[in-house]
């Protein structure tokens, strides 16, 4: 009877540690699909699909870049770029690979997938204290005159997050009203243009998400990359090979040291540098509330808050998106999903339901709700 329990004991104690499986930096332990309840064959054409609907943009992103955003006036590429590889992607369930295809080391942009590592850096200001609440007005922070006036006087954090804040002015030579015109009218027309009531409308525009960046830059008061590796990536085990920049005049000065303030996304260069098991260990981080293999490095109130819709948009939380709302994808029911997108068919997708992360590079941007319903076939 005593044997039978102690192997009773010994089964349920490796249960336990296979649920709480974390790899290990520059390890990544795999498994059959098969073994933990998937489809194997259905799983499989899932990775055939991504294979086979590359992003139809140039591999070579500064033509890919001035080609997808030629409308803009002024736009120029400020920060790096770098040539772009084939598709890659990786499929965690449990914490284990269970599929993965190209190049899952190399180093590539990663466009506006950066917008969630930024917001994770708002996530420690609140964690630490730096920042109050997200209610507070980002003024009474950042005092230099980029939140003067009666419109940028009244913008909040939370404002910032869900990009609903309308800020309006010029940020190391670019403008707001710049980013993403409307299609309608001319440069007279958008310069002059009143800016919408302060969270009312959710508009995507990297020049407000830069002024973000550059907030927490006041806040942190030291580089937002070293923040990031410190607090978030080196614990997760993520490689050496990732790297975060700004614009080539994005460098201000903050307690007498000369610091670049990154940006948001790769609009005009720059943005965070990263393989695909970087993405995909970030992601398992958020996956387990932000814990990671027993240490909490990012609160369960913050991960909570970002899958948040905002007032402005049902869609998107604090810079990730949500599978509701007007950009839910069509035939994926699951409102509890939510993910990290980019430029070029970039993604960090949570699956909490099935308990699992999905990172696909370079897949036809328009093709990722038809790639999560195989993924997800694969779980029934």
């Amino acid at each position: 009877m005593k044997s039978l329990i102690l192997s009773l004991l010994l089964v349920a104690s490796v249960s336990i540690q296979a649920q709480g499986y974390f790899p290990a930096r520059g390890t990544w332990q795999v498994k059959e699909a098969s073994s933990l309840g998937l489809n194997q064959d259905l799983l499989s054409e899932a990775v055939k699909f991504a294979e086979a609907n590359e992003y139809s943009g140039s591999k070579d992103l500064r033509i890919a870049i001035l080609e997808g955003f030629r409308t803009e006036p002024y736009h120029e590429i400020l920060g790096p770029t770098k040539k772009r590889g084939g598709p890659a992607g990786v499929i965690i369930k449990d914490g284990y690979i269970v599929a993965q295809w190209g190049d899952v080391d190399r180093v590539d942009m990663t466009f506006s997938v950066t917008k969630s590592y930024l917001s994770t850096m708002a996530g420690l200001a609140i964690d630490d204290g730096l920042i109050r609440s997200t209610e507070d007005l980002v003024g009474d922070y950042v005092w230099d005159g980029t939140f003067n006036g009666a419109h940028n006087s009244t913008i909040k954090w939370h404002h910032l997050l869900n990009q609903s804040s309308a800020w309006s002015g010029q940020l190391f030579g670019l403008y707001d009203w710049a980013d993403r015109p409307p299609r309608r009218g001319g440069i007279d027309d958008w310069r002059t243009a009143k800016p919408v009531e302060v969270g009312t409308v959710m508009e995507y525009n990297d020049v407000r998400v830069n002024v973000l960046a550059y907030s927490l830059l006041n806040v942190w008061r030291k580089p937002l990359p070293q923040v990031l590796k410190e607090r978030i990536m080196d614990p997760i085990g993520a490689s050496t090979t990732w790297r975060w920049y700004g614009g080539n005049k994005a460098w201000v000065n903050i307690d007498g040291i000369k610091m670049q303030s990154v940006t948001g996304g790769g609009h005009s260069g720059g943005g965070v540098f990263i393989n695909t098991l970087d993405h995909a260990r970030f992601g398992l981080l958020f996956l387990n509330n932000g814990k990671w293999n027993g240490r909490q490095l990012i609160s369960e109130n913050w991960v909570n808050a970002v899958q948040q819709p905002s007032e402005a948009m049902e869609s998107y939380g604090y810079m990730w998106w949500l599978n509701r709302g007007p950009r839910k994808w069509k035939g994926v029911e699951d409102e509890s999903i939510y993910y990290a997108a980019g430029f070029g068919g970039n993604f960090i997708v949570v699956d909490k339901t099935n308990n699992m992360v999905v990172v696909t590079r370079w897949l036809e941007p328009n093709k990722i709700g038809e790639m999560m319903q195989k993924v997800l076939a694969a779980t029934k």
